[in-house]
């Protein structure tokens, strides 16, 4: 059977679900006026001591909190179920987010069938955001049974839509000549 996810294992998917979760929330403190957010805060003040959180040595992350927890956002399983319908959608709303500090969590955003020496592999893109780079590498994962094995970095874009581009641009020769890189 084939992984959608790949790489990405259960705790970096939910890595992937709360850096999503955190990014809805700061999106609604941009909507809100300059005036509403002192208010907004004391509300979350009040939100976070009854909810026992008692460190308050970063006041955003209160409110970032409070604001993941007034949103009607989807469940783990909703939100995973939606991933692996739209890659592409979620590809572009971390495209639009500003770039964090350290690299984001790989996603796997194309598949595509490979035959190597009669033997059925599923090569996934996936891409990652580094600073203001994105960056990707290609997985092969075994028709036949789990084994996984992936390329370096090979893409880097500005936006992941060029690398998912190029990706579906590479003809099923290259494809079995990165499989060949990293068969052992």
């Amino acid at each position: 059977m084939i992984s959608y996810t790949g790489l990405e294992t259960v705790a970096g998917l939910e890595t992937l679900y709360e850096a999503y979760r955190r990014r809805q929330a700061l999106s609604l403190l941009g909507l809100i006026p300059r005036e509403a957010i002192r208010p907004l805060y004391r509300e979350a003040g009040r939100w976070a001591s009854g909810c026992g959180i008692r460190d308050w040595a970063d006041p955003m992350a209160i409110l970032t909190a409070y604001c993941m927890d007034l949103l009607p956002l989807p469940t783990f399983e909703v939100w995973l179920s939606d991933l692996r319908r739209n890659p592409g959608e979620h590809l572009r709303e971390r495209e639009a987010a500003p770039p964090g500090a350290s690299p984001s969590q790989p996603v796997k955003t194309d598949v595509r069938r490979v035959v190597h020496q009669n033997r059925s592999w599923v090569a996934g893109l996936h891409v990652f955001r580094d600073q203001d780079t994105w960056r990707g590498f290609v997985a092969f994962q075994s028709e036949e049974g789990p084994t996984l094995l992936r390329t370096a970095d090979i893409f880097r874009e500005d936006r992941a839509e060029a690398i998912r581009r190029r990706f579906d641009e590479l003809d099923p020769s290259t494809l079995q000549a990165f499989l060949r890189s990293v068969l052992p």
